[in-house]
């Protein structure tokens, strides 16, 4: 189990609050790392439960809608814990409607976040890894980087953002001992799907298709986190490694 043991590692996961990347983080916890949570909330709740492990955590409340926090958590970071092992690019919005109707300003808000904000978080980590020439990256991607989904235009399209950026710096960061790879969630139940699992023809839909017959939860992404965060997976970059209960089997 060595392989996996993140002792004496730093993580930083943002959308550390709830769902995915509370599940992550806790996971990251679990197998030994100390933890800074990233949020527009306070991420308080988590940080407890990973103390409560012997493990240490901060909470930091930014809005990642734009890429001017990027630096002070990297300063506030370094500060504390005196370097970044793990960053996990979790924090991200979806907006729901037909693509006839969207407009400009869901379109940029969602790109913002979910594409914009995941390249420059990746460069400042890089920045620090380089320094020791190690370091792993996680962003999060979706099914949706594979197929186009439905009246979600800006979330596929930053899905797939993040799946390709994903790839392009793995290239040209694995020379410096880091490894880039993301994880592309099925269907969970999250905030960001409530209104898909409080609409019963379209929850049966997805239901029937997902052979687990159920929806994804928090838990479920924390083998493949602690996975691509330790030395389990040095020879793994550039991998979209999809958690969907086998939706793209089908």
């Amino acid at each position: 189990m060595k392989l996996f043991d993140l002792t004496g590692k730093t993580a930083i996961v943002t959308g550390g609050s709830t769902g995915l990347g509370k599940g992550m983080a806790l996971g990251l916890a679990e197998a030994g790392a100390d933890v800074v949570l990233v949020d527009y909330v306070p991420s308080d709740g988590t940080a407890q439960e990973i103390k409560a492990m012997g493990r240490k955590a901060i909470s930091l409340v930014a809005d990642l809608m734009t890429i001017k926090p990027i630096q002070s958590i990297m300063d506030e970071t370094i500060r504390t814990f005196g370097k970044v092992d793990i960053l996990i690019n979790n924090a991200g919005i979806i907006r729901r409607t037909p693509a006839i109707e969207f407009s400009e300003k869901d379109w940029d808000d969602v790109m913002a976040i979910n594409s914009k904000t995941v390249f420059f978080f990746c460069q400042a980590v890089a920045r620090d890894m380089m320094k020791r020439k190690q370091g792993k990256i996680i962003n999060i991607a979706s099914l949706l980087a594979f197929q186009g989904g439905i009246i979600v235009p800006s979330y596929s399209a930053s899905k797939g953002a993040a799946a390709q950026v994903t790839k392009a710096l793995a290239n040209e960061w694995a020379q410096h001992g880091i490894n880039i790879n993301a994880i592309a969630p099925g269907y969970m139940a999250t905030n960001n799907t409530k209104a898909l699992r409080e609409d019963s023809v379209r929850a049966k839909s997805i239901l029937d298709r997902i052979p687990a017959g159920r929806w994804g939860e928090p838990d479920d992404v924390k083998g493949a986190a602690v996975f691509l965060a330790s030395q389990a997976s040095n020879y793994i970059n550039g991998h979209i490694l999809v958690v969907d209960g086998g939706w793209m089997a089908r």
